[in-house]
């Protein structure tokens, strides 16, 4: 087989060509998440047209119309922008956790978060009302501990042992099944009122969203990318091997270490308030890295706009198909998600037979 061999003018060509193919699909996944905050804003029990919605988002909180600015500002935006936050902290998510790990199949749930977050919140749900804080408070922060909690036993085990992508699976399920178990344990003990609470947190919803939970979510999800930002770079190389990552001088386990309590902090800010959302973590980063490849300069970003625009379509559909009772993004996720995995998976199997 012949080998083409291109001179510096010609690869700088391509990669410019690259770059912009690229920055196109960027700009694709803008506009796509765009419309799809009109067209979730535009749907609820009470309906609204797109040029109402326009109108509203055009005149402020403190529009003429208090009907439309009261609907549109306290009772869907919260929602929609928790939508985008969660989605995108949970593609980025994905997409780090997938390549420290170089499994293919890995998401922010991989290692436990979202069972340690489950079981933080029934034991809030169950008993926080011992403790003196508002209800739109008491449970993030106990999922959002846990959490952290569920980090901390996983990171202990890596720094035993080493920070190797088997260690932090193995130990990741370890604490995932302990999780779940207690967290099973709570739901057996649980009143039908409680138990009724603690399923519907499980589901996943964005129906609790608040401004407040906004904020929270926000400033953890904004304090995280700078850090992420740092190793770019570091996790672009990291995908061409970690015997090629050692040979160029990047010291793997702390990488490793670094991006394990981001993934944490993201998943975690992410799942405290609106609970479990399966699969937008999983299949984000696949299709990003199939549109703009492993630069995780462009595939970082992409992944979490993919996610965002994933969970905000299962909110509208949810809207779409039952107006009156906004079924669970979680259900619909799920749901969904299955039959874009198998994609995934037949499509990498096609490419390997390639």
């Amino acid at each position: 087989m012949t080998q083409v061999l291109l001179n510096p003018e010609q690869m700088r060509g391509a990669y410019h060509r690259a770059s912009r193919y690229r920055l196109i699909w960027l700009g694709a996944s803008v506009t796509a998440l765009i419309l799809l905050i009109v067209l979730d804003l535009s749907f609820g029990p009470s309906g609204m047209p797109v040029d109402v919605v326009l109108g509203g988002l055009l005149a402020g909180a403190k529009g003429e119309d208090r009907a439309v600015a009261a609907i549109l500002w306290q009772l869907r935006m919260p929602q929609t922008l928790m939508g985008v936050i969660v989605g995108a902290a949970l593609g980025s998510a994905g997409l780090l956790m997938q390549t420290i790990l170089n499994n293919p199949l890995a998401s922010p749930f991989t290692l436990g978060f979202s069972a340690s977050a489950g079981f933080g919140a029934a034991l809030a749900i169950m008993f926080g009302s011992a403790l003196a804080l508002p209800d739109w408070a008491i449970v993030p922060m106990s999922a959002f501990a846990m959490t952290l909690i569920a980090c901390g036993l996983i990171y202990l085990l890596a720094a035993l042992r080493s920070a190797a992508p088997e260690i932090l699976v193995l130990g990741g399920i370890a604490v995932m099944f302990f999780f779940q178990a207690m967290q099973s344990l709570l739901q057996f003990m649980a009143s039908p009122e409680v138990l009724q609470q603690i399923v519907f947190w499980l589901f996943g919803s964005l129906l609790k969203s608040s401004w407040n939970s906004i904020w929270v979510a926000d400033v953890i999800v904004t304090c995280c990318i700078p850090f992420v930002l740092r190793d770019l770079w570091a996790l672009t190389t990291l995908r061409l091997g970690e015997t090629n990552a050692r040979s160029l001088g990047l010291n793997v386990e702390a990488l490793r270490c670094r991006i394990f309590v981001i993934v944490a902090l993201l998943t975690a800010a992410a799942v405290s308030f609106v609970g479990t959302i399966g699969f937008v973590g999983l299949v984000a980063p696949h299709v990003a890295r199939a549109l703009v490849g492993e630069d995780h300069r462009y595939s970082l970003p992409l992944a979490a706009m993919i996610g965002g625009v994933i969970l905000l379509a299962a909110s509208f559909f949810g809207k779409l198909i039952s107006p009156g009772a906004v079924i669970p993004v979680g259900i619909i996720t799920a749901v969904a998600g299955v039959p874009m995995l198998f994609m995934i998976i037949l499509r990498d199997n096609a490419r390997k037979d390639r």
